[in-house]
């Protein structure tokens, strides 16, 4: 598939890394809010509310997400990035099939996972047009060897 739209896998890590930032930032909002609701109700001596700990753990999965992502834009070698966008892209389109199923009305959520998503796919599009290019050239290394190897005989 001869794909014109040229992204390079960077772009789509960085684009996975700010829609997951954003949602880190939300839910860590969300679980500060809700921890200091939960101790003026119950005081100090209240224990931690299921509420507070479940956002509080998205909001961690999604810093170790982008600490992944990170990790991930140092890899060089083609094919290990195409099958580190396939999941990527099955995660995030995962999480938009359920936003859509189950909850329609967090359209930002849903709005964020597709364009994640959709960036994940053209660049694994276009990864593929690359990896296709690189099997047909040979390396400045196997050029010098083959000039060696002619040379001999």
């Amino acid at each position: 598939m001869n794909f014109k739209i040229k992204i390079k896998p960077k772009v789509a890590y960085l684009c996975s890394m700010f829609s997951a930032l954003i949602i880190l930032f939300f839910f860590s909002y969300k679980a500060i809010i809700a921890y200091l609701i939960h101790r003026e109700l119950y005081g100090a001596g209240g224990g931690i509310d299921t509420l507070v700990l479940l956002r509080a753990s998205i909001a961690g999965i999604m810093f170790l997400l982008i600490l992944l992502f990170f990790q991930f834009m140092k890899i060089n070698d083609l094919k290990s990035q195409r099958t580190i966008l396939r999941g990527i892209f099955i995660g995030w389109s995962s999480v938009l099939i359920i936003l859509i199923i189950l909850k329609l009305g967090l359209i930002y959520f849903t709005l964020l996972a597709g364009i994640a998503s959709l960036f994940t796919l053209i660049t694994l599009f276009s990864l593929e047009d690359q990896i296709k290019e690189e099997r047909n050239t040979l390396t400045e290394k196997e050029i010098y060897l083959l000039q060696k190897l002619a040379k001999k005989k």
